[in-house]
């Protein structure tokens, strides 16, 4: 009655694309603050690559983990929550059922069909408990949630990969004699596409504008590069580094 069945949640499902978005989109901006704050300061090329992907896999390992933890956690108390309902089911079997074929009123269906949907439910306990975990609590049934090292494993791949986006301007023009404008140049295209294809990801996952999600993408990442560019220019400057 509502629910989405296990089966049917594939790899693009919406808690997965979720992770993949905004853990993308924090990784571009994470890396590419980084860089324009490297070069704000006038340090190397080598620099703005090891130091851009020390930080990305050390945030990328942490951002996982931390989905994994939140991930457990939830399913932890979905369990429990459940655990309790169906207790409360056993006990005090016709509260219960008088509660969702309330629920099922205020939804707009007819007394005699929520009766009727209510009666067969009654026979099976665990699907009773299911949905009424969907219906008047908002929550999954554990076996249809994500698995914790699933949400984990995706958030770290998506912050690495989308992160690396513009470090590659800086990784694969290393060995030729590239000016470092350009080579920033570079990195700011990079950046630009990659924000570019997660502002379409999100526009389809929010249901918003596309040119409005993907401005706004690009707006956010701006600002923010902007910000760090200005701020390691003015420290270089006062600290007189070279």
């Amino acid at each position: 009655m509502g629910q989405e069945s296990a089966g049917t949640r594939g790899p693009w499902s919406g808690d997965r694309v979720r992770s993949i978005v905004y853990a993308g989109l924090d990784s571009i901006v994470t890396s590419f603050s980084l860089i324009s704050s490297i070069s704000g300061g006038r340090l190397s090329s080598g620099d703005v690559v090891v130091l851009g992907l020390a930080n990305l896999v050390a945030d990328g390992i942490a951002m996982g983990f931390g989905d994994f933890v939140s991930s457990s956690t939830e399913r932890d108390m979905v369990r429990k929550a459940r655990a309790v309902l169906q207790q409360g089911l056993r006990r005090h079997i016709r509260p219960q059922l008088t509660d969702l074929l309330h629920a099922y009123q205020a939804l707009g269906m007819a007394t005699a069909d929520a009766t009727t949907v209510v009666s067969v439910l009654a026979k099976y306990e665990g699907i009773l408990v299911d949905e009424k975990m969907s219906l008047e609590r908002g929550m999954l049934p554990p076996r249809q949630m994500e698995a914790p090292w699933k949400s984990g494993l995706v958030t770290f791949l998506s912050f690495v990969g989308f992160g690396s986006a513009p470090l590659l301007a800086f990784g694969l023009l290393l060995p030729f004699a590239v000016p470092p404008a350009a080579r920033f140049l570079a990195a700011c295209l990079l950046a630009g596409a990659a924000l570019s294809l997660l502002g379409a990801a999100k526009a389809r996952l929010s249901g918003q504008s596309l040119p409005l999600s993907v401005a706004a993408t690009l707006f956010n990442g701006a600002l923010a590069s902007a910000s760090a560019y200005t701020i390691g220019s003015l420290l270089s400057n006062l600290l007189r580094l070279e």
